[in-house]
């Protein structure tokens, strides 16, 4: 990893960057004010996992097969630059296809989300070479179900059924057997599951609700009896312990506050790098801002954590590079709740400015000098003047 560290530099890292950060942050020039949150961008885990893939490609044979199980992490800059080293992508969840393709003496990389345990079995009876990039924060989290699963007690994951890490994290609970898992994603769900803890329902009604979201016989009515919450690391804190609170209250309601142990489980596992960029912009958002960019891949959790933090404030605009920012007039950013691209027209008003960014900890340091240079490029302004400063 050592070898490979000049050549991730070389990709990744950005001097206007580290010297706005060596100012306070801040860097102003004419009309225009921008301020980065105090913490923003590449995490140490996001890190470990490109320069592994980095080091891989160094230290196998220029012949030697590497593939890569889905995205490294989300951000398609950094993916694109993966596969400019000659990493061949597959699917996260390789098809049959695909595995039959992979032979012993292939190397498979694990993305830092990890993967299902039964696809890593797969990988491991193929006999392939694995690099392992897997977070450690992800870990721990596998090890709080894997417990919950020991002690039959069913893991209530707050997160996207849909993501990696998440489904990463169910296959674990099923890992030695017998285990069981639910996936809630909103308050909303949260509350639905609470009512059925405390009143019971419609069994059939509730498995058509969370389908896609549960483990295979799981049952509300006997798997909800004793639960352990647990989470996707990128979640929003706030939310994640809303979401125990429920759960708790409803078991208290349930079985009584006595025997509270015996029914209910909890373990902070949200992401320090997450927790840290979300503390950052909460602290960013009540400085004076007329507008915020939030800078990473639009499938990335975390990031999209931080525009709905921005959202709720002031204008954000969600973009995945500076090739979104069209002209003064146009912005082309992404909408979560639309799940698509929009063109904003007059983002960019003609007046005194002050501009907050932040970026998902999957983006790296160049992109948001791109977008720096950018905004400043619209405003008629030198970036190389205020680099010579």
């Amino acid at each position: 990893m050592e070898a490979v560290q000049a050549q991730v530099l070389s990709h990744y890292r950005s001097e206007l960057v580290e010297r706005i950060r060596a100012n306070g942050h801040v860097l102003a020039a004419g009309d225009l004010t921008i301020k980065l949150a105090k913490e923003f961008g590449f995490c140490y885990g996001v890190e470990r996992a490109i320069d592994l893939a980095y080091a891989a490609r160094k230290s196998f044979p220029a012949d030697k097969r590497i593939f890569l199980l889905g995205e490294i992490i989300h951000n398609p800059e950094v993916n694109d630059q993966i596969h400019n080293l000659g990493i061949q992508t597959i699917s996260n969840k390789p098809t049959e296809p695909e595995l039959t393709e992979l032979t012993r003496d292939d190397v498979v990389i694990i993305p830092a989300f990890g993967t299902e345990v039964g696809t890593r079995r797969k990988l491991e009876q193929k006999g392939c070479v694995l690099v392992d990039t897997t977070c450690g924060d992800v870990m721990s989290v596998w090890k709080r179900v894997r417990q919950y699963s020991r002690d039959q007690v069913t893991s209530i994951i707050h997160g996207k059924a849909w993501h990696e890490e998440t489904k990463a994290t169910s296959s674990q609970t099923l890992a030695s057997g017998g285990g069981h898992y639910l996936v809630v994603f909103t308050l909303a769900e949260t509350d639905y599951v609470c009512d059925y803890i405390v009143r019971g329902g419609d069994r059939a009604a509730f498995l058509e609700k969370f389908k896609g979201a549960y483990s295979e016989g799981f049952d509300p009515d006997l798997h909800l009896r004793a639960i352990g919450v647990a989470n996707q690391t990128t979640m929003l804190r706030g939310e994640t312990e809303e979401v125990q609170r429920r759960l708790r209250a409803a078991m208290i309601q349930k079985f009584g506050e006595a025997e509270l142990p015996e029914h209910f489980r909890f373990f902070d596992t949200i992401c320090g790098a997450t927790q840290d960029r979300q503390d950052a912009l909460q602290k960013l958002l009540r400085e004076p801002l007329d507008l915020l960019l939030v800078i990473g891949g639009y499938n990335s959790s975390n990031t999209s954590h931080l525009a709905e933090m921005g959202e709720a404030t002031l204008p954000t605009y969600f973009i995945k590079n500076a090739a979104k920012l069209i002209s003064s007039q146009l912005i082309r950013h992404y909408d979560q709740h639309q799940q698509q691209e929009l063109e904003t027209g007059n983002w960019l008003p003609a007046r005194k400015l002050t501009i907050g960014i932040t970026a998902g900890a999957s983006c790296p340091n160049n992109l948001i000098e791109d977008v720096i240079r950018r905004l400043c490029e619209l405003r008629g302004i030198s970036v190389q003047t205020l680099l010579a400063n």
